[in-house]
């Protein structure tokens, strides 16, 4: 296994200066994050580390020299939109991006993308169903034509009023991740899993390390706060954010030696990269580097 982080907490970096602080606080890799140049549409989206469109072998071989330089490593290219938006421009428009990053990483000599499979939040697994297999499919088809595996997060995406009450992503437990690899099966379609997800779901996050290890392609290192006393209160169909706390490993409710001891169990040499949402930090730079820096010495013994 290899520790690094996600690049989306760094939006001020280039990926230069991102790679440099990796390197000076000993992460080995970096999920890179690739949306489309521009506005972004959330919080933690519309970050770009890397531009995909019409990526060039001249700039690919300038990313790796990079990489190669500081001594740490690409994870994955990461882009995390709904592909499954309603609207079927926006659709559209994000299912041919991810073909860019996937291209991009092919590029890149790399292994993995990673992203959301979307959701119409309106409707129900079953009434989105045939627009994912339609979707999907042929995505699928072209990450295996590519040599890329694609790891889907297995966020809700159900925390605000536009997300409600369905979330913009479907892959959110073990139930439909059996029916979406059974669906379509194939080697480039797993997880990239993130156990703070099951946590915010009452699930506990070790439970499906052992059934679906194959399809670990990726992993997002975040803790969780669960506020029972803010639960009692509002109840469990309030917004999430009424009663939850996105926190670094080692500062939530996930008992990482467990998780980490799991891991090992089943045998998983995949990225382990922290992902920080946790405001307990600030909001500046500096808190999010500093976050970056507890998680890792929480996590940094394991590796």
């Amino acid at each position: 296994m290899k520790l690094g982080f996600v690049t989306a907490i760094l939006p001020e970096l280039n990926l230069n200066q991102v790679l440099e602080f990796a390197a000076a606080e000993r992460f080995a890799c970096i999920e890179v994050m690739c949306w489309p140049v521009g506005r972004a549409e959330r919080r933690f989206a519309g970050v770009t580390h890397l531009d995909v469109a019409g990526l060039t072998r001249a700039r690919a071989d300038e990313v790796n020299a990079l990489c190669a330089r500081h001594g740490v490593s690409i994870s994955a290219l990461g882009y995390y939109p709904n592909p499954l938006d309603p609207d079927p421009v926006v659709s559209t428009s994000v299912v041919d991006h991810f073909k860019q990053v996937i291209l991009a990483a092919e590029k890149l000599g790399l292994k993995n993308a990673n992203t959301f499979v979307g959701r119409d939040w309106t409707k129900t697994v079953d009434e989105n169903w045939p627009r994912f297999l339609k979707t999907w499919k042929p995505i699928i088809a072209f990450a295996e034509d590519h040599g890329i595996k694609v790891g889907i997060e297995n966020c809700p995406m159900s925390f605000s009023r536009d997300e409600w009450p369905g979330g913009k992503n479907l892959a959110t437990t073990p139930v439909i991740w059996r029916r979406m690899f059974s669906d379509i099966p194939s080697r480039s379609f797993g997880l990239n899993y993130d156990p703070s997800h099951l946590v915010l779901q009452q699930m506990d996050p070790i439970s499906p390390l052992r059934e679906f290890k194959h399809k670990f392609f990726h992993l997002h290192a975040k803790d969780m706060t669960i506020h029972a006393d803010r639960l009692n209160e509002v109840g469990i169909f309030a917004f999430p954010r009424e009663w939850h706390t996105p926190r670094v490993p080692g500062l939530g409710d996930i008992n990482w030696a467990r998780f980490m001891a799991a891991l090992y169990e089943v045998g998983y040499d995949g990225p382990v990269c922290i992902e920080v949402e946790d405001d307990t930090f600030g909001k500046t730079l500096d808190g999010r580097k500093q976050a970056l820096r507890v998680a890792r010495n929480v996590l940094a013994p394991y590796f």
